[in-house]
């Protein structure tokens, strides 16, 4: 019997997003937008509905020191199938020293599931705050690096290829709901007012991870921050102002720069990704 047209149509892939929250929800709603079957985690169980109506395969999963058994089952349910891991675990999810440790289980748990990609949501905060640009081969990957962050980095690079990673160091993250204006707004005297900022709006957060699981750029550490950094004395005074808050005071200091800025080209070059909001202060409109 000749195959029926549905029967010709292709499995789409299955994207596992580790961490809906602030960035992973608009994500997975994306991919699901997309075509590709999604299933994600939240800790929150009220959010597993939000999850379910966005068409997303929602499960309930927490890492840390009360990891369970039903966790371990969660997390290899949320795995089965899937050909891409996106790990959205923010370090600020483990005390001090503990973060590798809290995603030991997902890196076994990955090799178990046989999958083949993992997209590692990391941060420039690997960088030394230092006054030069800041390019991927500044902070290294292993699992005996210097800084947390570093040696989970360095968990998801395995010796032997069971997969191919992507790690990608956001820079500072701003947008709906995480506006700009309202970190240092009120402050006065603050210092670095010459230092850079390293900034990327959630809409190119979404846009970058997006493209680089269509794109399959698999194997690769990038930067992804955008690409005007003015200075903090000129940005967060003008990001209270667009809010209707008190404005930030900084310093006097040298007319000198001073703190590192993140050099994203090689994002750029590799993938093609065009970034939305590379002018971060007309970004300030979209938070």
């Amino acid at each position: 019997m000749a195959d029926s047209p549905h029967s010709l149509r292709p499995v789409p892939t299955t994207v596992a997003v580790l961490g809906c929250g602030w960035l992973g929800l608009p994500l997975a709603k994306a991919l699901v937008a997309e075509g590709y079957a999604v299933n994600g985690s939240t800790t929150t169980p009220t959010q597993l509905l939000t999850l379910r109506d966005a068409g997303i395969r929602p499960y309930l999963l927490r890492l840390g020191p009360e990891f369970s058994q039903i966790d371990a089952d969660s997390l290899h349910a949320l795995l089965a199938g899937a050909d891409v891991l996106v790990l959205n675990v923010p370090p600020r999810a483990a005390a001090a020293g503990a973060y590798p440790a809290l995603l030991r289980p997902v890196g076994s748990a990955v090799a178990a599931a046989g999958v083949r990609h993992v997209l590692f949501v990391s941060s420039t905060s690997v960088y030394p705050n230092e006054n030069r640009l800041m390019r991927e081969g500044d902070a290294v990957s292993s699992p005996d690096a210097p800084s947390d962050l570093l040696r989970a980095e360095g968990q998801f690079t395995p010796r032997w290829g069971q997969w191919l990673t992507t790690v990608v160091r956001l820079g500072g993250l701003f947008g709906p709901e995480r506006p700009p204006g309202r970190f240092l707004a009120g402050r006065h005297d603050l210092q670095q007012g010459n230092a850079p900022v390293n900034l990327i709006h959630l809409d190119d957060c979404v846009g970058l991870l997006l493209h680089i699981i269509r794109e399959k750029a698999w194997g690769y550490t990038f930067n992804a921050c955008a690409g005007q950094h003015p200075l903090r004395r000129t940005f967060y005074p003008a990001a209270a102002e667009a809010l209707g808050l008190e404005a930030p005071t900084f310093q006097p200091e040298t007319t000198e720069t001073s703190g590192k800025t993140i050099d994203s080209s090689l994002l750029r070059q590799v993938t093609g990704y065009q970034f939305r909001h590379d002018n971060v202060l007309a970004a300030l409109e979209n938070c």
